[in-house]
């Protein structure tokens, strides 16, 4: 094996799929930092009101996207590391030096804000990019302790996470922090958890020492680069939702579009996380005769996916051509209009899930597949603020829900037919 091979089999024998116990101790651990954030959005409203609620989702909203900045470099090294041998601490050590600068160039901008005007917008955003991507560092920090056998310390990480949401939280309500002050005292619990988490990782990994082989810099910053588009372009989409919302007057609207968004990802990011969790494993087996059967899987649910978005829309366009149908599309603060809204989460969530699977699998096979997903992201980032600007003005936070599903069938569509292109057997 060369010192640069990103994709060598030895040591695919050692992977072996997480215990059942040690998933759920996982999922634990992650689904209370999940839980925590839900109940901070539910309660921050009562807190707050619709002004202040609105600029802090509004905030959040469009910053999710930097979540998946550092956290590409976890998935390229849970995809690699499986293949390694020698190389395994170099590249471990790549992932880290990959994950950690774009957080460090986000805090210091944040440092700046606030300093020079700490009540602008600008001071408001960037601590909640700050909070995003710090969120995704922890991330993948985790992520390469878990590939270390150490389940525990990522489990460990996020339920302290969720007792600093808690805290916070808490003390919002009864202080009636502003939306800032509560963004600084959680960014700031966060950013105490990852120190701690990073410093228990091996010190060959944290050396800033010369990194031994640099030509492996080109061949895992492409698959970093190619993996971690997939989720950046489709936060981002959805982040582009939100600006549609202020563009078009509506930023109250970002309230409730923000807490349906929470129940969406709530159960997504739980999915993505299994995905994670059984990366190693399923990575070091899509090789050859298993890649072949996971492209085919993979076609037959994006096939899912277009056909169930293309129904639904067309069910959309029918109702808006009804009067009665219009108006509880485009009604407002009424219990149909929240009913509505659900049902166009509970679509978006279950297309998303199937089509977050199907991208899973292909993007496991080999590293050639990487620039179609990446294309199809691409189109998944056009189409979403399209259907946006031409649903949202009209019917609110329900056609913020369209605008996504639309580009979820829009995805899906593309990424078939650029994989049957490049394998015609499918």
């Amino acid at each position: 094996m060369t010192g640069t091979s990103l994709t060598d089999g030895s040591g695919t024998a050692s992977i072996a799929a997480p215990r059942p116990s040690t998933v759920l101790r996982l999922l634990a651990g992650r689904g209370a930092f999940r839980l925590a954030i839900q109940a901070m959005g539910l309660v921050l409203i009562t807190a707050w009101g619709g002004h202040d609620y609105g600029r802090f989702a509004t905030a959040l909203g469009m910053m999710s996207w930097l979540n998946f900045v550092p956290s590409a470099a976890e998935k390229s090294a849970l995809k690699c590391l499986p293949r390694l041998k020698t190389t395994r601490n170099a590249v471990a050590a790549l992932a880290i030096r990959i994950a950690v600068a774009p957080v460090l160039l986000v805090l210091a901008a944040m440092t700046v804000a606030l300093v020079v005007a700490p009540r602008s917008d600008a001071a408001l955003y960037l601590t909640a990019a700050g909070w995003a991507i710090s969120g995704g560092l922890l991330m993948t920090v985790s992520g390469l302790h878990r590939l270390r056998g150490k389940s525990t310390l990522d489990a460990l990480a996020f339920s302290a996470g969720a007792v600093v949401v808690g805290v916070v939280t808490v003390g919002t309500w009864f202080a009636r922090w502003s939306p800032l002050t509560h963004l600084v005292l959680l960014l700031g619990g966060i950013l105490l958890i990852l120190g701690a988490s990073a410093a228990l990782l091996p010190k060959e990994w944290l050396r800033a020492e010369r990194i031994a082989g640099h030509r492996l810099w080109p061949a895992f910053g492409r698959s970093t680069v190619l993996l971690g588009m997939t989720e950046v372009l489709d936060v981002l989409a959805t982040s582009s939702v939100f600006g549609v919302l202020a563009l078009a007057g509506r930023t109250v609207d970002s309230g409730p579009f923000y807490v349906a968004l929470l129940a969406s990802s709530a159960f997504c990011s739980l999915l993505f996380y299994q995905l994670r969790v059984h990366q190693p494993t399923i990575s070091a087996r899509m090789r050859g005769s298993g890649a072949a059967a996971g492209r085919a899987r993979a076609a037959e649910l994006l096939k899912l996916v277009e056909r169930g978005s293309l129904v639904f829309l067309v069910l959309v366009g029918v109702a808006l051509a009804i009067p009665a149908a219009r108006a509880v599309l485009t009604a407002e603060d009424t219990v149909g209009a929240y009913m509505v809204l659900g049902v166009f989460v509970l679509v978006e969530t279950v297309l998303f899930a199937v089509r977050l699977y199907a991208g899973f699998l292909i993007e496991n096979t080999n590293s050639k597949v990487l620039t179609l997903t990446a294309s199809a992201s691409i189109a998944g980032l056009v189409a979403t603020p399209l259907a946006a600007a031409a649903l949202v003005p009209e019917m609110g936070p329900v056609g913020g829900f369209a605008a996504p599903v639309f580009a979820i069938g829009t995805r899906a569509a593309v990424l078939r037919r650029l994989l049957r292109r490049h394998h015609p057997e499918l």
